[in-house]
């Protein structure tokens, strides 16, 4: 068997650790059913591992591992739903850009602090952007703290 990796090689490849390879084989994660040899130790092939890899990318997405589950389910079952794998893989994809369109908004609040920020240190006024006590201060210390 030429493509045959252990599972160790498979946790390097993948980045998962040999517990959650094995925690995806018993949540029925994997497209195929793992082989063993026949000292009863997993046997994986490159299939394996792209299928995990993928698998990695949905979980750093937010996609839970049911949806997970739901789409291996699918996939085994052959040819005939593919409307149903597209329409979760698109239900995903929009609450992915709906997260990316919220990033995006708290990423802009944020380059507009590190601007304003960075043109007080840079002008030597960053003393008098910090508002204490009453909340008493200047308009452009209370433009800074918003």
């Amino acid at each position: 068997m030429t493509d045959a990796l252990s599972i160790g090689q498979v946790a390097e490849r993948t980045g998962l650790s040999v517990h959650a390879l094995r925690f995806y084989e018993r949540e029925g994660i994997l497209a195929d059913p793992v082989r063993r040899e026949s000292n009863g130790r997993r046997i994986y092939t490159e299939d394996d591992v792209d299928w995990l890899q993928m698998c990695v990318r949905f979980r750093a997405s937010g996609m839970p591992l049911e949806t997970i589950r739901r789409y291996t389910d699918l996939v085994r079952q052959g040819p005939g739903n593919e409307r149903d794998r597209l329409a979760l893989l698109q239900s995903h994809q929009q609450h992915i850009r709906t997260q990316l369109d919220e990033l995006t908004e708290c990423l802009n609040v944020i380059t507009y602090k590190v601007d304003y920020y960075s043109e007080a240190v840079a002008s030597g006024t960053a003393e008098s952007l910090w508002v204490g006590g009453s909340g008493a201060g200047s308009a452009q210390a209370a433009a800074a703290n918003q």
